[in-house]
């Protein structure tokens, strides 16, 4: 499987300057790229698109896509949710690429959705989002609630001892119908409504002064505190910093988090932050010879060993390598036969194991928590087996009668209880 993708025994650069691969004339595959390089997301997206570069770059170098050379067409679309929708619809109908891989946060991505099912586009999201969707043109790559913020909860719960809960995030879907759903999971496990405490701020949100002091006030009576964070952007900039100026530390109230990785630290003095957590499905500090090889080809590509890898990186490697394998099994980028062909797709993931592709359009993956370090890295301190993605939570009532499945009931939205399927997919 390696062998068809950007980590060969040589470098890229090597490869790249050894090539001799001649495509087929006037045949290009076009692979759109949809992530925001400018605005309060450019700080995780830009090392995205650069991701996709270096996946596009390496293809070509090992010979193409069944004989014609990958093009990569870039589009910002500035962390603006609607410029979202406008840049999708531009790459499929005006640039007609075969694929789009992008977006970063939920709300950009519902933007995009009836666009896709519009246009019968294709999207390898590679983020990890709130659940309750499933669409027929969408490939979620990133994890599901049940991947991350379910394990990290019970990781506070079982052995840390968290007994009250600050549940912090900002103002849109993700943190929202994340947080629903772990508030029903808090109470479900014996935590009462008032010892969790549930905090919303904009994007790009910098005053944290008030909210850190809240959040300290909830352990007065000497229960234990942690914070649960869906921050996303920039605004974690100023969460950290604000909690290392009021003394907080990671043995005083412990922060696990689920938008901040290592590109997102490496902006941060960490010295403070040490021992706080992260949940992810990926940690560049994962010791595997699959990972080893992927930082050399990110640093040669990238040209600055200083570099950081993150999840949704990973997330995108092991996205494009399924798409790539699909579309050499079925000889043909056509949408409809590349996302028939999906399911059941497997490739190795970084971190050891086997990532696969299931028929709710989920992979099954690891789940890893890790402890900052002083270097901005993660010491892995938990790490599962592949845990299957759950696109509807057991844990809302309205969900846990939901199941997806696109290869044998051909719907997303399929009722248990009344044996139907419902197709609102853009309006999940």
């Amino acid at each position: 499987m390696f062998k068809k993708t950007l980590l060969p025994a040589l470098s890229t650069a090597a490869v790249i300057a050894g090539a001799s691969t001649a495509f087929a004339q006037d045949c290009t595959i076009k692979v759109g790229v949809l992530h925001s390089l400018s605005g309060t997301m450019a700080i995780s997206e830009t090392t995205l698109k650069d991701t996709m570069l270096m996946l596009v770059e390496g293809q070509n170098a090992a010979g193409g896509l069944l004989g014609c050379e990958l093009e990569a067409v870039v589009v910002d679309p500035a962390s603006d949710w609607p410029l979202f929708a406008e840049k999708a619809r531009e790459l499929i109908s005006v640039h007609e690429v075969d694929v789009i891989f992008g977006n970063w946060t939920s709300v950009s991505r519902k933007s995009v959705l009836p666009v896709l099912e519009e246009l019968n586009g294709l999207l390898f999201y590679p983020v990890q989002y709130e659940g309750e969707e499933s669409s027929r043109n969408v490939f979620y790559t990133g994890a599901a609630p049940n991947q991350q913020a379910i394990p990290a909860v019970d990781y506070f719960l079982e052995e840390l001892g968290v007994e009250k809960f600050a549940l912090l995030g900002t103002d849109y879907v993700y943190p929202r119908t994340t947080n629903n759903i772990l508030e029903a999971y808090l109470m479900d496990n014996g935590i009462a409504a008032e010892d969790i405490f549930v905090n919303y701020t904009p994007f790009g949100h910098s005053d944290w002064a008030t909210i850190v002091s809240d959040v300290v006030a909830l352990g007065a009576d000497g229960k234990q505190v942690g914070v649960v964070s869906t921050i996303n952007g920039d605004a974690n900039i100023g969460f950290y910093k604000e909690l290392a100026a009021q003394g907080v530390s990671a043995e005083d109230i412990p922060v696990v988090a689920f938008s901040v990785g290592e590109e997102e630290l490496s902006g941060l003095d960490t010295t403070n932050l040490v021992g706080h957590l992260a949940a992810w499905n990926y940690f560049m500090s994962a010791d595997t010879e699959a990972n080893a090889e992927f930082i050399a080809a990110w640093h040669e590509f990238i040209g600055d060993d200083a570099r950081v890898t993150n999840d949704p990186m990973e997330a995108h490697y092991i996205g494009f390598n399924m798409w790539v394998n699909a579309v050499e099994e079925t000889g043909t980028t056509d949408i409809d036969t590349v996302i028939a062909a999906l399911p059941g797709q497997e490739f190795p993931n970084l971190t050891g194991g086997t990532a696969v592709m299931l028929p709710n359009h989920h992979l099954a993956k690891p789940v890893l928590i890790g402890e900052i370090l002083e270097d901005g890295q993660f010491d892995i301190i938990s790490q599962t087996t592949e845990v299957p993605g759950d696109a509807w939570t057991d844990y809302l009532p309205e969900s846990a009668v939901l199941v997806s499945d696109w290869v044998e009931l051909e719907c997303g939205m399929y009722n248990t209880e009344t044996e139907s399927c419902v197709q609102l997919t853009s309006n999940y």
